[in-house]
């Protein structure tokens, strides 16, 4: 409990340092002008730096936006995969012809700013009933157990409810990554709110930050209880968590004002899996429990070879935002599953990338 406590503290002091320091980032405006920066000008290694943008080319990547305080300082696209799954989450390209596509889970962790937004707005609390706004029997559990589950508890991933909805524990009891579950969190904020997914996503995040590319999309052939997915391109991925890095802010503009929300976002929510805080992934903790279905536990940081102060959104298919204050840095990568040579993505591009930056 102590290290939980202890890195806690660390991973929020590192946080506001970032907002403190938000005021030298760069907002790009809409459109395709965006800012870039030389690596070296920087003190970052540019030969390493390449070397990890060859590595991403050759484990299934579509593009890259690697972005210092705003600035582009690395990004390159590819073909993507022939793969019939990838080609299947394309929704299309931009003028530019870079890939616009499903992000898969990694549309979680922008489901929970809006939650927030939504918490900040007035139309509804984090410890609110799910039944509140998506009335009795939205679940398969009886009426008591079904009232007990709160918005709070969907943000989390300890609902208590198997992915089929059944009911299997008490809420917060034991997490599991389930993702149908999940799903009924957009239900709840259009609910909420009276508006339909994509005005909710666009009105209150994508117009503010230029995410011109970004929209909800079906997807054909899948279940339904996860039969939408969020799609954008990799800039506008690092846009949302450009602003993330801003502390909730683009510009002179604020886009989600409750800072405390945003800290306990990013911010370990439980102690059953302190790598998970409201849908983002967190590094630096004692242990973390993956996104099966059987929660498999890994002792030691989620991402070893990466800063303890890194957050995430991640999806399948290694759509990733990665998000480093300590290093300024905001990391989106789009394409299909990037695990190679018995190396994980992850551990791969950490591994890389840390090679180039300042000693």
């Amino acid at each position: 409990m102590f290290v939980l406590i202890r890195s806690l503290i660390s991973l929020l002091a590192l946080f506001a340092s970032a907002i403190a320091c938000s005021t030298e980032l760069y907002f790009p405006p809409s459109g395709e002008n965006w800012e870039t920066v030389a690596p070296d000008r920087i003190g970052w290694n540019a030969q390493a730096l390449s070397d990890v943008l060859d590595l991403v080319g050759e484990r299934n990547s579509s593009g890259i936006v690697i972005v210092h305080n705003g600035r582009i300082m690395a990004e390159r696209y590819w073909d993507g995969p022939e793969d019939a799954r990838y080609r299947s989450s394309l929704s299309g390209f931009d003028e530019k012809q870079r890939a616009i596509e499903d992000v898969a889970s990694a549309q979680k962790s922008i489901v929970a700013i809006l939650a927030g937004m939504a918490q900040e707005r007035g139309y509804l609390k984090l410890d609110d009933a799910v039944s509140i706004y998506l009335g009795a029997g939205w679940s398969k559990a009886n009426a008591d157990q079904e009232q007990a589950i709160t918005l709070r508890h969907l943000l989390m991933m300890n609902s208590g409810l198997a992915t089929d909805f059944s009911y299997e524990s008490a809420p917060g009891t034991v997490w599991l990554y389930n993702t149908p579950v999940y799903h009924a969190t957009m239900r709840v904020l259009m609910s909420a709110t009276g508006l339909k997914r994509n005005e909710l996503t666009k009105g209150w995040i994508s117009d503010p930050i230029g995410a011109s590319n970004t929209a909800w999309t079906p997807r054909p052939g899948r279940n339904t209880a996860i039969a939408v997915g969020l799609s954008m391109t990799a800039r506008d991925l690092a846009r949302f968590g450009l602003m993330i890095q801003a502390g909730g802010r683009w510009g002179d503009e604020t886009v989600l004002e409750d800072t405390d929300f945003l800290a306990d976002m990013l911010s370990p929510s439980q102690t059953l899996n302190p790598a998970y805080g409201f849908l983002w992934w967190i590094n630096g903790q004692g242990f973390a429990l993956g996104a099966g279905s059987n929660a498999t536990r890994s002792d030691g940081k989620l991402i070893p070879a990466a800063p303890d102060d890194l957050v995430a959104m991640q999806g399948a298919g290694d759509r990733k935002l990665y998000l480093v204050p300590s290093l300024n840095l905001v990391v989106s990568r789009l394409g299909f599953y990037g695990d190679k040579d018995g190396a994980s993505f992850n551990d791969a591009f950490w591994t890389s990338l840390m090679q180039a930056v300042p000693k």
